[in-house]
């Protein structure tokens, strides 16, 4: 990693090495994942000697409900503590790596990779982004498929929710949220009378990609789009009313 990267303030790592982030998080609901995940593999047919890789896994847990299947599962985040609890489910068929997705991991390797509930979109330029998408392609065999999961834009665009507020075992969230015409915004700020002398703040930053611009990513990486669907119940995709914009690309070379 070159040290401009080393150097840059990464606030998605800061964040999601927070146990605020875990905290406010952990709400995220289990039984909606599985289902998914559930409806994912019998519309995919996959056969069940594939090997899948999950970009941005964080603790692992949709690594570990794929590698219950019977896959042969990777796991990789940016995360040195999200990847420190994922080890403790470590097994034969479950493996788990801190890696920065901007980066190359495993060439022509994989059946199938995975991105889901929007583990992407937070770098600074374009070319990030790009890059990231570069060691998504790179890290399938041909004709694997890659499976990712964005929020909607224009659906968020049209249903945000600028403040909220809420409290967890103790611990006060204060929630802001904002849009520009490139991103999302999230500010957080953290009230833990317990065990802060004074509230933290962190800043959520999402980039608007609408799925013209995710097409022209996956073509320039040998990308070959075959399906969008706009929910976890695998709907058809439209652009005002689907909530998610879920993509299914082929690597074609």
């Amino acid at each position: 990693m070159n040290a401009q990267l080393k150097e840059e303030n990464l606030w998605f790592k800061n964040w999601f090495n927070s146990t605020y982030y875990h905290k406010l998080y952990a709400h995220r609901d289990e039984q909606e994942a599985a289902a998914f995940i559930d409806t994912l593999l019998n519309t995919l047919n996959i056969n069940p000697h594939s090997r899948l890789l999950d970009i941005g896994c964080g603790k692992g847990r949709h690594s570990i409900y794929l590698a219950s299947k019977g896959f042969e599962v990777t796991g990789i985040d940016i995360s040195t503590d999200s990847i420190e609890e994922a080890l403790k489910s470590q097994s034969d068929r479950l493996e788990f790596y801190v890696h920065d997705m901007r980066f190359p991991f495993r060439i022509n390797y994989y059946d199938y990779a995975f991105n889901f509930f929007t583990s992407f979109g937070f770098f600074n330029t374009f070319r990030e982004h790009d890059n990231a998408i570069r060691t998504f392609a790179q890290s399938l065999k041909r004709n694997g498929l890659l499976v990712m999961d964005y929020l909607n834009a224009h659906y968020v665009e049209n249903h945000l929710q600028y403040k909220s507020e809420t409290e967890i075992e103790g611990v006060r969230f204060l929630i802001t949220r904002w849009l520009d015409e490139t991103h999302f915004y999230k500010k957080i700020v953290v009230e833990d009378e317990n065990n802060l002398s004074e509230p933290l703040e962190f800043t959520e930053k999402v980039a608007k990609f609408s799925l013209g611009e995710f097409n022209d990513m996956f073509s320039y990486h040998g990308l070959q789009l075959q399906e969008v669907y706009g929910d976890y119940q695998l709907a058809p995709y439209d652009v005002q009313s689907s909530p998610r914009l879920i993509m299914i690309a082929r690597k074609i070379h």
